[in-house]
């Protein structure tokens, strides 16, 4: 009987073993694929050229820090098409795979952020700064899942992203991701639930540049 009580525990022990390891081999491959799909130079121009509510934007998104164990993270950058040297956002994005999806962590660059201007083009830039000096967003990260069809839906929470920009109290963001696509919608809203800022009639529609 003792000897049967093992055997179970160890048969057990080896199925949870095994399915921790598949868990994890499935979290890692979702977040190499999302890494691929967010790595590159992204133009809202398609959408800019056939709608003039919408800017022509310039997203640059790159792998950065590649030997830590604690990433993937990214450097962002966006500017209007023609204002590449006085970008309107920088950021440093952190991917982590969990149970249900990955979740996009959202840090500030500290000190005076014009410095670090094109350095997803010139990576030694970046040398100089370490994680800990990153300012976090909290509340403004995004919860993405993958979908049947390959892509990565997501946003943040209802109000728990803090902002002042332009009269705002909170801001959400919304992103649908694919291979060659990257969809964001970014808006403030005042304390009331007005929108202040962004676009009103959907998402900027972001399509990766031919190296």
């Amino acid at each position: 009987m003792i000897r049967r009580i093992v055997l179970v525990v160890v048969l057990l022990a080896t199925i949870a073993a095994c399915a921790v390891t598949r868990d994890a081999t499935s979290a890692r491959a979702s977040l190499d694929e999302l890494l691929g799909h967010l790595s590159g130079d992204f133009s809202s121009r398609a959408q800019a050229e056939r709608d003039p509510a919408y800017f022509e934007v310039l997203l640059s998104m790159r792998p950065i820090w590649s030997n830590r164990s604690d990433g993937p993270w990214l450097y962002v950058e966006q500017a209007i098409a023609g204002s590449e040297d006085k970008p309107y956002r920088q950021r440093i994005y952190r991917l982590r795979g969990e149970a249900d999806g990955v979740v996009s962590e959202v840090y500030e660059l500290p000190g005076d952020v014009l410095r670090f201007v094109g350095a997803q083009h010139d990576p030694a830039k970046l040398d100089s700064l370490d994680p800990a000096q990153l300012l976090p967003r909290s509340g403004c990260e995004l919860r993405l899942q993958r979908r049947d069809d390959g892509s990565y839906v997501g946003r943040t929470g209802e109000r728990s992203c803090p902002s002042d920009l332009r009269g705002a109290s909170y801001a959400t963001s919304e992103a649908t991701i694919v291979a060659g696509r990257f969809h964001s919608w970014d808006r403030g809203f005042d304390a009331s639930g007005k929108q202040v800022w962004g676009a009103t009639a959907g998402p900027y529609e972001f399509v990766k540049q031919a190296r």
